[in-house]
């Protein structure tokens, strides 16, 4: 167990859960003040994707990601802003019959410079880079495409602009391409790792497969760990158990408690009662720093 975590904030996510709550932020201004209030609430960071504001799906535009930095970076709190990498790596198939041509509506693919280019922009000081493909549960034509090129072009760029990479896993052999990165020398410092439990049909969010992934992370990784859904708040007083940090917010769930809608600051000072009630102290953006030796550009 350990005794102080900082907690990530994700506030929004790309997905369609903005049609379902709505406190889920969309536009650039709601993002960033939902982001500021997480931050007063005692998020240590903010994990950031952008919305288009007329269709609410998550996009890559770099000016809509300048917009939400900017104004976090204006406001009188100072997280860690965490920017996501994700978009560009959607692909919808044709259908089971006929993969071929793609859907266009769902499809998204991008380069690897593409991908980085709001990252490359804006400096932050963490992105994520996630660290494989994934198959849909929702939806049966969708993957999540990362080869393994892509991965290590993503990863030798974003070491080459001073950002700390957080490295999303999402299954268990996602950690054997992460131990090679690091024998490779493509990861900077002690790893910064997510484990990503419960999501589609990644690794499930049982604390047998969370802890098998725990043993295999590389020699002096630094993680964090969530579950998506009604696990997410559980997750916060198990993380710190097992060695985590903790992630919270309306990317992976909804709610604060059955029926009970939430927003992200709610999230984030339900998470930091349950720590306190385990004697677990939340570190502030600034000791995030410290701990994770992070460099800040802006």
């Amino acid at each position: 167990m350990i005794s102080e975590v900082f907690i990530t904030c994700a506030v929004t996510g790309g997905g369609s859960n903005a049609d379902r709550s709505p406190y889920v932020p969309v536009s650039p201004e709601e993002i960033a003040d939902s982001a500021i209030a997480a931050a007063r609430a005692g998020a240590s960071a903010v994990h950031i994707h952008v919305r288009d504001p007329k269709t609410r799906r998550g996009v890559l535009n770099p000016a809509l990601y300048r917009e939400v930095v900017q104004r976090i970076r204006r406001s009188n709190v100072n997280p860690v802003i965490n920017l996501t990498t994700a978009n560009g790596g959607d692909l919808v198939l044709g259908g089971p019959g006929s993969p071929l041509p793609v859907d266009p509506a769902g499809t998204d693919m991008a380069g690897a410079l593409e991908r980085l280019a709001h990252v490359e922009q804006l400096r932050t000081e963490i992105c994520t880079l996630d660290c494989g493909s994934m198959n849909s549960k929702s939806n049966g034509q969708y993957i999540m495409v990362n080869s393994t090129g892509t991965l290590r072009a993503m990863a030798t760029r974003i070491r080459e602009l001073g950002v700390r990479p957080e490295l999303e896993v999402f299954d268990t052999g996602h950690l054997k391409l992460v131990n090679d990165f690091v024998k490779e020398g493509l990861i900077s410092g002690p790893p910064l790792l997510q484990l990503c439990m419960g999501i589609g049909y990644g690794a499930p969010d049982d604390l047998t497969t969370l802890m098998a992934m725990v043993h295999q992370l590389p020699p002096g990784a630094i993680y964090s760990t969530f579950s998506v859904g009604p696990m997410q708040l559980p997750y916060s007083a198990l993380a710190p158990l097992i060695g985590a940090n903790v992630r919270v917010g309306l990317e992976d769930n909804l709610y604060l408690s059955r029926g009970r809608l939430a927003t992200n600051a709610e999230l984030v000072q339900r998470a930091i009662e349950i720590l306190e009630r385990i004697g677990v102290r939340v570190l502030s953006p600034d000791e995030m720093r410290e701990k994770l030796k992070l460099e800040v550009h802006a």
